[in-house]
């Protein structure tokens, strides 16, 4: 298995090259050279398998340059009860109407980025342990990735870890698990913009291949693609888990705004997994909405991205989506290029010509969920089945409604625990959100957190002064 890049100007490479690239060197970003394919008897054989075994399975697909016998110690590294609560790692949580809830917050920072990170912090070990390097992580955070990205990498062997945060714009409980560990190798950075200016100074950084290479940079946003393989693993097992034979189809919504999480159903579909939809819900910040809705890709100014009560959500330019594109134009990486052109020269790009692919041939729909409609949605799942959700999942929640068929489960992704949003839940419901025991003094903790202005020079030059060479 080898890895090209969206724009082309990578020659192919392995699994453990991309791992520690992040970006590729044209900007672009790493694709499979194709999509492996999983048959209907090989996903009957995966049905009796732990969550661990699975991870294998599908990642040996991606991953040819790691021993399956390491890989597979990764994985059962990763994936254990101990650090996600039970034996089922990832459960399925029957609502009603048709709906469930697809768990995948059951992890250390109770949000669904501790899927792909906890595989990460194992990954990244082992191989710069191969190679006797380091790495030196350059990340931005809406909310959750930080977290989990921290709790996944803190104390590991040559990784540092370099967190961007829009300053002000994340809740009390999610600056707090962030800012309140005090490892050598944890830099918490909250720049004073919003998260698509972090994320522009990640790329920025990481575009400038002298000072990348010098300093050991990579990645752990969902640019990194070994984010997106390990989350593949879940709509896997999400259809494993809903199904009872095969071929049976399966609908998944997913809350999105940097689309890493729902492109994962993306490849999970093009691979084979029976798939009927992909429902993926924004906030108001609904630049992917309004894609699949006209078929022009349009971001926002950061004045114009709305600060929302799903704060992981408030992303206007999604990192991800040129991997969509990519398939969409046939893995033309001339038209891609073009199509990025355009868009920093014009700031949109017309695909509206295409608009027909988006459903017919991706199975793609899209909605919207406003502040309203996620305080009346928890209100109402609760009182209806007596489950607490969180806001972003509240937004999955309202627009799946709208798309569930007869026969089909609808599995929303579950992105969050409500803790992470304590003054929404009391909203909408009067009270506060349940803690986990051994996160109730949180709060309390001191805070270890460096704020800086929103400029690529700062962050570089807080590199040049803190990151290991």
């Amino acid at each position: 298995m080898k890895y090209v890049s969206t724009r082309g100007g990578m020659p192919p490479q392995g699994f453990a090259d991309i791992l520690l690239e992040g970006l590729a060197p044209d900007g672009g970003l790493a694709m499979p050279e194709s999509f492996p394919r999983l048959s209907p008897e090989i996903l009957e054989a995966w049905r009796s398998l732990s969550y661990a075994d699975l991870a294998t399975e599908v990642l040996s697909l991606f991953i040819d340059d790691i021993p399956r016998a390491d890989l597979d110690r990764l994985t059962h590294a990763a994936y254990q009860p101990a650090v996600f609560g039970s034996d089922a790692i990832v459960p399925l949580k029957p609502l009603n109407n048709g709906l469930a809830l697809l768990g995948l917050s059951e992890g250390p920072t109770l949000a669904f980025k501790d899927m792909a990170m906890q595989f990460l912090g194992q990954v990244f070990e082992y191989v710069l342990d191969q190679r006797k390097s380091t790495l030196n992580i350059l990340g931005a955070t809406s909310g959750d990735t930080g977290s989990a990205a921290e709790y996944a990498l803190r104390g590991k062997r040559g990784v540092s870890v370099f967190m961007l945060s829009p300053h002000g714009r994340m809740s009390d409980f999610q600056r707090a698990q962030m800012y309140s560990l005090q490892d050598a190798n944890i830099h918490n950075l909250a720049v004073k913009g919003v998260f698509d200016d972090c994320q522009d100074i990640v790329k920025a950084l990481a575009g400038d291949l002298e000072f990348k290479s010098k300093y050991h940079l990579g990645a752990v946003n969902s640019i990194n693609w070994a984010r997106i393989a390990a989350q593949v693993v879940y709509y896997v097992w999400g259809w494993l888990r809903a199904t009872s034979g095969p071929e049976q189809p399966v609908s998944f919504t997913v809350p999105s705004g940097n689309f890493g999480n729902i492109l994962a159903g993306h490849i999970a579909r093009q691979m084979g997994v029976p798939i009927r939809r992909l429902v993926l819900a924004t906030n108001e910040n609904n630049v992917l909405e309004e894609f699949f809705r006209t078929g022009v890709y349009r971001p926002r100014t950061a004045a114009n991205t709305h600060a929302t009560s799903s704060p992981s959500m408030d992303i206007s330019k999604a990192s991800n989506f040129e991997r969509f594109v990519f398939d969409l134009l046939d893995r033309d990486p001339q038209r891609v290029r073009a199509c990025w052109q355009q868009l920093a020269e014009q700031g949109y790009f017309d695909l509206s010509a295409l608009k027909p692919l988006f459903e017919d041939r991706y199975g793609f729909q899209a909605g919207v969920s406003t502040h309203a409609d996620r305080l009346a949605t928890i209100r109402a799942v609760q009182q209806e089945t007596g489950v607490l959700i969180d806001p972003h999942t509240a937004d999955g929640v309202k627009v799946a409604r709208q798309y569930v068929e007869p026969g089909v489960p609808m599995l929303v992704l579950e992105t969050a625990l409500p803790a992470k949003f304590g003054e929404t839940i009391r909203e909408a419901t009067g009270h506060d959100a349940p803690v986990p025991a051994h996160l109730q003094d949180l709060a309390s903790l001191p805070q270890k957190v460096q704020v800086l202005e929103c400029s690529v020079d700062a962050i570089r030059a807080y590199l040049e002064q803190h990151a290991p060479v």
